[in-house]
């Protein structure tokens, strides 16, 4: 079981980052929040700030926690930890994707998902539904 952290990035607006895998990746185009591996000795929260600033260069802060899931696919496990968060600095430059959307909450369903985030959008909207947002 593979942990790896997903940061729900959200703008003043309430607007969410999603970010579509390269061609070149596993999962090749799909949707997905970013994030990665928590590498040995590594906090998840240490992890995904590193992770957000590798991939996308950008600073974040975590703002709060959602429930994570695992996720089995056909060749490897993962334990998906999502984060919701906020932009701190830097302007989104990105490395290894292939594009990335601004996106109201009311449409993240429509996207085509990762299918391990899946679970992650089903589980940030019902959050956002608790805080009445």
């Amino acid at each position: 079981m593979i942990a790896v952290t997903c940061a729900i990035i959200v703008d003043e607006e309430g607007r969410v980052l999603v970010a579509q895998r390269s061609a070149a990746m596993k999962l090749p185009l799909k949707m997905e929040f970013p994030g990665g591996k928590v590498e040995e000795g590594e906090s998840p929260e240490a992890g995904l700030i590193r992770e957000i600033k590798e991939e996308l260069g950008i600073d974040i802060a975590i703002t709060s926690e959602i429930e994570a899931n695992e996720h089995h696919y056909p060749d490897f496990s993962i334990r998906l930890i999502p984060y919701i968060c906020r932009i701190l600095s830097g302007e989104i430059f990105l490395k290894e994707h292939a594009a990335y959307f601004w996106q109201a909450p009311h449409n993240l369903m429509e996207l085509d998902w990762a299918a391990a985030d899946i679970p992650v959008v089903y589980n940030y909207l019902a959050h956002i539904g608790r805080k009445g947002h």
